[in-house]
């Protein structure tokens, strides 16, 4: 068993799946609203490892979907100052899992907490091509 602190966007149902997944693995989750976080850029950094830029952001954020941020073109350090002032940018969850860090739920260390070897439908958006909005910041 595992404790995993899990950054979350409160009310986002997609994210209580994915508590609810670990909880049933037998992890000890703490739940903290990623919005609320005073994040600083190293610590920000630390959890996106080695992945593309791109990786790092919220494809459904309000922003990107506008256009107004293009994941695809931005560089680490403006990546990280984008997200610093719009934590909405940031690819959810969090997961800091007795120090092993990730953005997102379908990588390690998610995977093995969870016994999986491939991702299943608890990375997207449960409300994506719905009429339904996320609950806003």
């Amino acid at each position: 068993m595992a404790t995993i602190i899990f950054y979350q966007k409160g009310g986002c149902a997609t994210n209580a799946r994915q508590i609810r997944s670990l909880t049933a693995a037998g992890h000890h989750v703490i739940a903290k609203d990623i919005l609320k976080e005073p994040w600083r850029t190293e610590e920000l950094r630390s959890f996106f490892g080695h992945t593309p830029v791109a990786s790092w952001f919220n494809r459904a954020a309000p922003r990107i979907k506008s256009g107004e941020v293009n994941p695809d073109t931005i560089d680490a350090a403006s990546a990280l100052a984008l997200m610093l002032g719009d934590p909405l940018l940031i690819r959810r969850p969090l997961i800091d899992a007795d120090g092993a860090k990730c953005a997102g739920f379908d990588r390690e260390p998610v995977l093995s907490l969870r016994g999986r070897t491939a991702q299943d439908d608890l990375e997207g958006c449960s409300r994506e091509g719905t009429l339904m909005d996320c609950p806003p910041k």
